[in-house]
C-alpha cells in the first residue's frame, strides 16, 4: 500500500457556480467518485480550495521570513482540490487518476507521497 497526492487543476480564472446545472452534474459525478474511494478503502482525505488569488505566501531566506499575497506559482494553471488516497500499488492509483479525472473532466496529477 502507498498513499499518493491526486491534485485537480484548472485555469488561473477558474471559478465555479455551483447552482448551475453543469456545476450540480459535476459536483454528483465527484461525490460518486468518493464514495467509490470510500467503499474502496482507499480514502483519507479530500478537499476543494478557494481560487489561488485567496493564497498567502511565506518565504524563508536566511532566517528571515516574507509574505506575499499568492499564488506562489505565477502560471496559468493552479490546483483547484486534492485527494490523499491510500492504494494498493501505483498501477491502482493510476487507475484512481484516470477515474478522478473523468469525474472533474480536467486534469488530475498523481504523486506518490514521499515515506509512504
Amino acid at each position: 500500500m502507498g498513499q499518493y497526492l491526486l491534485s485537480v487543476w484548472h485555469d488561473d480564472e477558474y471559478e465555479v457556480d455551483f447552482s448551475s446545472k453543469e456545476a450540480q452534474r459535476q459536483v454528483a459525478q465527484v461525490g460518486r467518485f468518493n464514495a467509490d474511494l470510500e467503499a474502496a478503502g482507499a480514502w483519507l482525505f479530500a478537499g476543494g480550495l478557494q481560487p489561488a488569488s485567496s493564497a498567502t505566501v511565506f518565504s524563508a531566506t536566511d532566517g528571515d521570513v516574507s509574505v506575499n499575497d499568492g499564488p506562489y506559482a505565477d502560471t496559468p494553471s493552479q490546483m483547484g482540490g486534492f485527494w490523499i488516497i491510500d492504494a494498493a500499488d501505483h498501477e491502482a492509483a493510476l487507475e484512481w487518476g484516470r477515474r478522478a479525472a473523468t469525474a472533474c473532466e480536467g486534469p488530475v496529477e498523481v504523486r506518490p507521497l514521499q515515506g509512504a
